[in-house]
């Protein structure tokens, strides 16, 4: 064989080599990879599902049972359209305050001088503050005969002739008041956050045509505020049609109720009808879901109402010295007067249109009687293992929010789970657990577990999307080099992204522990003899009368909610709250 017929051998084996298929290095091991990742997906979807959705479609089973009795006792009961009826207005009236009123604040805070940018933080109190302590703080100032403020206006001489009023807090149209002033607090949230969005490019070229501020706001801001106030004013009705706290302390004892004060009387009152308080919550799924579908088609297309320019928004003009005035007058009615009154009762011997002797005898009762102290350990308990349990599963969705590119279906469906509490108010999911874990496998009635999972569920949302943002802030750029220097995923989230984002889990956990601490509505659904919060006692001893007792318990339970607010502040910086 020659050396010339050499190449000619190779050139053939070659050949043969390169028509067999081969499979590229580590492509089996990537697929094996996703495969198991989506099944794993699929597992933590399937039961949050679970978690989230079971307790509501055991709603429904027990409202069908027996051929739909649980519908036809509570749509039959006498006044229950009237009832209807009242939630749709009081959810529509309060919301439309709120949006006036949110919007023009939102407005007013860019107009404050410099040196007053520090009331931006007043109109989000009411949303950290316990409601049931607002509430009752209003009845305290506007009840007909006792209320602080109906004796100090008697003292005027168009009302020196009354005995009573002239003011009457326990009538609809105050209560739709209240609720109003409550929900401003959201919709200004929203729209403060829009308004920072606007580009001043927009602002300057309507001064420069010669546009007063007023028509600027109108002509200009306002409408590219739109995305901001659909979601405001969504989130708004939703709360307002599962308004719960005004309604039940101010209206029930004079005939004023809504949907969800008569779930509460189908499983309160004897006979106990656990199928009609299931079938008087499916007004309040259909109209959460109609809410959430009407924002969807109002908002469309989302890229219509970008506005970033070269310039970030910036106040036109010199600040106004209307602006601090709006910004303290609603700091005044929403949280000032309300909490004053609360002192004032709790340091009284009994609640009386005139302060007179003062005393600590309220406040010791609360710090020393072992039903108000047992109640507020297990407020304390529940909320920290709420948090517990709910920012794990929250950090876990939104990592797959932001960063998982495949299975999107999975994706969109965990997406709707975490945002179905927002959506479904929070009695609807206190009757919902209340059915699905009073009875086996888990019989968890009248144990603090019940407690600690409707709070979880209720708090996915705001666990999710805070931190949603903060990876979102976070960006790619430390995971990258990460896996560059050949870390491993776990090595990299745990080493890199979980300590970057230390502050934010932390700011979450002490704003959900806030929120949690005086939580009302499901609370007084999934409560037992022998396991109750603060909130729910409250209302027992608001029942009874004991209204000295009652101050003093709401304003622990403010002074609970202040010290949370401070160590959110603490560990998630300034911008906590509008982090939330």
């Amino acid at each position: 064989m020659s050396v010339d017929s050499q190449p000619a051998i190779d050139r053939t084996r070659s050949a043969d080599v390169a028509s067999v298929p081969v499979e590229p290095r580590g492509l089996g091991l990537r697929t094996m990879r996703r495969s198991r990742g989506t099944v794993v997906l699929a597992v933590f979807v399937a039961l949050l599902a679970y978690v989230v959705v079971w307790p509501l479609i055991h709603l429904q089973q027990r409202a069908f049972e027996h051929a739909g009795r649980g519908y036809s006792t509570a749509f039959g009961t006498d006044g229950v359209m009237q009832v209807i009826r009242d939630t749709v207005v009081l959810s529509g009236a309060s919301t439309l305050i709120a949006a006036i009123l949110g919007t023009g604040l939102a407005w007013a805070v860019t107009q404050l001088p410099s040196w007053l940018q520090w009331m931006r933080v007043l109109p989000l109190l009411p949303i950290v503050l316990p409601m049931v302590a607002v509430v009752l703080g209003w009845g305290f100032l506007l009840s007909p005969r006792p209320g602080f403020l109906n004796t100090a206006l008697r003292q005027l001489p168009w009302w020196s002739h009354l005995e009573s009023g002239p003011v009457d807090v326990y009538s609809f149209w105050w209560i739709v008041v209240i609720t109003g002033f409550a929900l401003t607090a959201f919709v200004y949230l929203f729209v403060s956050a829009g308004v920072q969005n606007v580009s001043a490019d927009h602002i300057e070229a309507a001064h420069s045509s010669g546009a007063t501020t007023t028509r600027v706001f109108f002509t200009i801001v306002l409408p590219l505020l739109r995305p901001s106030l659909i979601q405001g004013i969504g989130v708004a009705f939703l709360l307002g049609v599962g308004q719960f706290t005004a309604p039940l302390l101010l209206g029930s004892n004079v005939g004023i109720d809504v949907v969800a004060t008569w779930m509460l009387m189908f499983t309160a009152n004897s006979p106990i009808d656990y199928g009609a308080a299931a079938a008087m919550g499916s007004p309040l799924l259909v109209i959460g879901l109609l809410v959430i579908l009407a924002q969807r088609a109002a908002l469309g297309d989302q890229r219509r109402f970008v506005t970033h320019g070269s310039k970030g928004f910036r106040a036109a003009g010199n600040p106004s010295v209307f602006a601090p005035i709006a910004v303290g007058l609603y700091f005044l009615l929403s949280t000032l007067l309300p909490l004053m009154a609360l002192v004032l009762v709790a340091v009284s011997p009994f609640w009386s249109g005139s302060p007179g002797d003062f005393t600590l005898a309220n406040i010791r009762t609360v710090l020393t009687d072992d039903r108000i102290v047992g109640a507020l350990q297990t407020s304390v308990v529940a909320s920290v293992g709420a948090a517990l349990v709910v920012l794990p599963i929250g950090f876990t969705a939104a990592v797959v929010l932001v960063r998982n590119q495949q299975n999107r279906i999975l994706k969109w469906l965990l997406d709707v789970l975490v945002a179905l509490p927002l959506g479904v108010p929070a009695v609807v999911f206190g009757v919902g657990f209340l059915l699905a874990y009073s009875t086996a496998p888990f019989n968890l009635y009248g144990t603090t577990w019940v407690v600690v999972l409707v709070y979880a569920t209720l708090m996915l949302p705001f666990a999710t999307r805070t931190l949603t943002s903060g990876l979102i802030a976070l960006g790619e750029t430390y995971t990258e080099a990460s896996r560059a220097c050949g870390a491993t995923p776990i090595q990299t989230w745990l080493r890199i992204v979980v300590p970057l984002l230390r502050g934010s889990i932390a700011g979450a956990g002490a704003i959900i522990f806030v929120m949690l601490t005086h939580e009302f509505s499901a609370s007084l659904l999934v409560r037992a003899p022998t396991v109750q919060v603060m909130g729910t006692l409250l209302y027992d001893y608001w029942t009874n009368g004991q209204f000295p007792v009652v101050a003093a318990m709401a304003l622990v339970m403010t002074i609970v909610t202040g010290l949370g607010v401070c160590v959110a502040m603490f560990v998630g910086g300034r911008n906590a709250m509008q982090n939330l």
